[in-house]
């Protein structure tokens, strides 16, 4: 047994009680997890108190904290009266201030209400099939477009949009990511955002049959100027099957990535394949990605500089958030590839890590990173009667070349 300073990253929820904690040394309430809590306890953190908390808290919606949630199709949601289906707030230690994310469940055969928000809104399909209708209210521009599983689409702000769930014997769950809590710091009225006559310009008119087409393959460069491929589409129709990948060198492991744009939105995502029985480079940057899981099995190391580690244990559907200046690690225990798909904040919160000199500091090649990282990979994997398939020399040369030709992914 290899005894380091680790912990089991927890799952906290306000629920109908106090979870949400205001002095250092209370209570979190533990909610369902892969792992339980680790003899070292929960430290007590006091949470900012931000316009878009405080709304949150007037919901009534459980609000789950911490670290992750190791499911999101069977993770506790309630009902919320004025949007007619269950939901809950997630709000992750490294997202507050920063993004939203929401869990929404939609009861089978059910379509919901009408809905008119002012911001841009990602959303990935956790579980479920169905579709969407959005509409421009005073041009009466409409797009009706379906999804499945593990779909990812854009609502355009200021629109009315509407879900309907196709099945009849099942729920959906939606994974909603927004940039509320930011504009409702600069604007604390929820009326604003949520009972906004203004009209936006109509998107859905302007860009015609083209909005939801598919993705298309541009080259642009990023916020450092450094060129890179993009696809840029509003709706990714399965991230679990997406295949049009790029090699993503700077992370070792053979891997490989899609970074996404939304065409006239700031939201954006990026989507990391990496091989079975490998693991990825740690490395930091800023706040407020939210982490979801479209498949594969395994599990993420995340630890502030100089202090313990926390182990965040994922499979399909688990989601989580490193929070910033936290580095991360992704570890693939399985035998077929694993997927991470990553939803951005704002471009001025990425930081760290994103450029070539900075990843000196902000990140951590294979010969320098400690001896017990790669120790529990191999540990879990003998485990399961596997054997890790990074090569020795990876761990004795940072300039190592991996093979990213091959059909893995």
């Amino acid at each position: 047994m290899i005894n380091r300073a680790i912990r089991f990253g927890l799952i906290q929820s306000r629920a109908g009680l106090s979870g949400e904690v205001k002095n250092p040394g209370a209570v979190f309430v533990e909610r369902r997890c892969f792992m339980v809590q680790s003899s070292t306890g929960a430290q007590g953190r006091i949470l900012p108190d931000y316009a878009h908390s405080r709304w949150m808290d007037s919901i009534g919606l459980p609000i789950h904290r911490g670290h992750f949630i190791a499911d999101l199709r069977t993770v506790d949601v309630d009902w919320w009266e004025e949007r007619q289906c269950k939901a809950a707030f997630l709000q992750f230690h490294g997202q507050e201030g920063i993004s939203e994310a929401r869990v929404t469940e939609i009861p089978p055969g059910a379509t919901l209400p009408p809905l008119k928000f002012a911001l841009d809104e990602l959303v990935y399909v956790v579980q479920g099939r169905g579709v969407t209708t959005i509409e421009h209210e005073s041009n009466g521009s409409r797009k009706t477009f379906e999804w499945q599983d593990h779909s990812l689409f854009l609502i355009p702000g200021g629109h009315t949009h509407r879900f309907t769930n196709m099945r009849s014997d099942m729920t959906v769950r939606l994974l909603n990511y927004n940039y509320l809590p930011v504009a409702m710091s600069a604007l604390p009225n929820p009326d604003f955002f949520f009972n906004n006559p203004f009209e936006v310009p109509d998107f859905l008119g302007r860009a015609g049959e083209e909005f939801y087409s598919e993705a298309k393959s541009v080259r642009s460069p990023d916020n450092y100027g450094v060129e890179r491929n993009y696809w840029q589409g509003n709706f990714f129709p399965d991230m679990q099957a997406w295949d049009k990948l790029d090699a993503l060198k700077s992370r070792g492991a053979g891997g490989h990535s899609v970074q996404i744009r939304l065409p006239g939105s700031e939201i954006s995502a990026h989507m990391s394949v990496f091989p079975a029985k490998t693991y990825k480079k740690a490395h930091r940057h800023g706040p407020g990605r939210v982490i979801v899981i479209p498949g594969g099995e395994g599990y993420s190391i995340i630890w502030e500089e100089g202090h313990e580690k926390v182990i965040i244990p994922w499979q399909e559907a688990s989601v989580f958030t490193p929070p910033e200046k936290w580095f991360h690690q992704h570890f693939n225990l399985g035998e077929v590839p694993a997927r991470y798909l990553a939803l951005h904040p704002m471009p001025q919160f990425r930081g760290h890590a994103e450029k070539v000199e900075d990843r000196a500091r902000d990140q951590i090649e294979y010969p320098d990173e400690e001896p017990f990282i790669r120790e529990k990979f191999e540990d879990d994997l003998s485990d399961r009667g596997l054997k890790s398939v990074i090569p020795e020399e990876a761990y004795q040369d940072r300039d190592y070349e991996w093979d990213y030709s091959a059909d893995d992914h």
